[in-house]
């Protein structure tokens, strides 16, 4: 296929996409402070509530395979700004809401959105920005959507306390309004492999939507009902058979919508399993611990999401930073440090944190933590690509995704399963026993994923395995992004 014209302005096309990233990853967190205030207006039980954070979660994991192989066949610019118009609309929907019903609905809606939207955002990058510049712009990216993600408690409780819920969705109309124009001129149109004749795999798409639907259900309601409950172990099972059919699938279609060949590159397979530990231990992690400055300490919600932000904000500092580094050093000592830091900094919030624990006894640990994510986020993306030819951009995406969202999901499910073990939330010495029961829990998973950095790329090109070469061009060479340092003579870029 022919390569489409450059971009003079290959930085807007990132900066659209790193705001988009960022209103997602900002509704990822912002709702939770808000759910009593929800209660007192909508009525409705808290499990009822707890479906409006679940709902969010469960299409945003299920739909991003989806998402990442339309955008592929269809265009994934077109496809971008389908997901931004569903997030927008879905935003305004949630803050109209008049039962808990509605916003249930709506916030699924904003899930299925996100879930076209994130994925294709790396595949749009990738395809903006050469390749010698890309390292700084996955820095961008990864910085502007860890703001989300930093801001989102902080956002949540001010918004608690100075005005009404509805705020918290109706903050994204505007900024959704404002991009849609922005985005159809900065942004131009790419395909994935195959291009506009590649035949859209309806087999596969059933089968993975039932499948992380299955999984991922009876991951969210193990919290409630315990993991020995008939609910939990049927849907888990469920998705786990439908899901080996899938993959069995994948193996004889001929155009999948998960290319297994990319797990054949050891370092594209490594980089995926850090995905999953970082996001079950810091997710996991970061759902108990943004609660103990409220229910063990008995701050409100603005207050304790500000007492966050030397963890949460820190990889708004270091990302950028890594993402140059990356380019320089690889992303294997990155992503090695970042993940051993995560850990230690979990150690020590265990060791120290009790009901009466001075705020300054936990910033050293927050910021340890913060600035091992920021580590992480930058490189990791940048290796994601550096293992798959450009082509899968978008499908390579749309799995690593996929991976990171279950591993949060899990994550959360099994520190809170820890966490009920040894604590419960009837008093504050409670709270915090349970707390110090499952944070190394989370730390140990950590642990884990810095030694499967070791398998990460590091400086050398990426050797990708031979039905990868093909895809990408033999005599090019790997593509050369963050971490990545290859002989090409033209940048995978002018290949999509």
């Amino acid at each position: 296929m022919p390569a489409p014209p450059a971009l003079a302005h290959p930085f807007r096309a990132v900066l659209i996409v790193a705001v988009a990233v960022f209103m997602t990853s900002l509704d990822n967190l912002v709702v939770g402070v808000a759910l009593p205030s929800i209660k007192a207006d909508l009525g409705g039980s808290l499990e009822s509530l707890e479906w409006t954070v679940n709902a969010y979660t469960l299409a945003f994991a299920v739909f991003l395979l989806t998402g990442a192989a339309l955008g592929d066949r269809f265009g994934r610019k077109r496809m971008f700004l389908l997901g931004l118009v569903l997030f927008t609309a879905s935003s305004a929907a949630a803050a109209l809401a008049g039962s808990v019903d509605a916003l249930i609905a709506a916030r699924a809606l904003q899930g299925l959105g996100a879930a076209i939207i994130t994925p294709l955002s790396l595949a749009i990058l990738a395809d903006a920005v050469p390749a010698e510049r890309r390292g700084p712009a996955i820095g961008l990216w990864g910085a502007v959507g860890g703001l989300g993600v930093a801001l989102g408690p902080a956002v949540g409780g001010a918004v608690v306390e100075g005005t009404h819920w509805s705020w918290i969705f109706w903050l994204n109309v505007p900024v959704g309004l404002l991009l849609l124009p922005t985005a159809i001129r900065g942004l131009r149109e790419s395909h994935g492999e195959g291009g506009r004749s590649t035949p859209i795999d309806r087999p596969g798409l059933v089968l993975s939507t039932v499948g992380l639907f299955g999984l991922t259900f009876g991951i969210v309601r193990s919290q409630e009902l315990g993991w020995g409950s008939t609910t939990v172990l049927v849907s888990i099972a469920t998705g786990l058979v439908v899901l080996a059919a899938f993959l069995a699938w994948q193996r004889r279609t001929v155009a999948p919508m998960l290319p297994l060949r990319l797990f054949r590159s050891v370092p594209f397979s490594a980089t995926n399993g850090l995905v999953f530990a970082m996001f079950f231990g810091m997710f996991g992690s970061i759902f108990l611990l943004g609660q103990f400055f409220q229910i063990a300490q008995g701050m409100g919600p603005l207050e304790a999401g500000l007492r966050t932000l030397p963890w949460t904000g820190m990889p708004v500092l270091v990302a950028p930073i890594a993402g140059i580094l990356a380019d320089r050093v690889g992303a294997r000592p990155l992503l090695t440090l970042g993940m051993a830091l995560q850990s230690a900094g979990l150690v020590w919030l265990a060791a120290v944190v009790s009901v009466d624990a001075s705020y300054g006894s936990l910033v050293v640990p927050f910021v340890l933590s913060g600035a091992g994510m920021g580590m992480v986020i930058a490189p990791v993306t940048g290796a994601v690509l550096a293992a798959a030819p450009v082509a899968l951009a978008g499908k390579a995406s749309g799995a690593t995704n996929a991976i990171r969202e279950t591993g949060g999901v899990f994550g959360v499910a099994v520190l809170a399963t820890v966490f009920a073990s040894s604590g419960s939330y009837v008093s504050p010495e409670a709270f915090t026993d349970g707390l110090r029961a499952a944070v190394p829990v989370g730390a140990a998973v950590l642990a884990l994923g810095a030694l499967v950095g070791l398998l990460t790329p590091g400086r050398r090109p990426v050797a990708l395995p031979e039905a990868l070469r093909a895809e990408d061009g033999a005599a090019a060479g790997p593509d050369p992004v963050a971490g990545v340092v290859a002989p090409a003579p033209a940048p995978a870029l002018e290949r999509v």
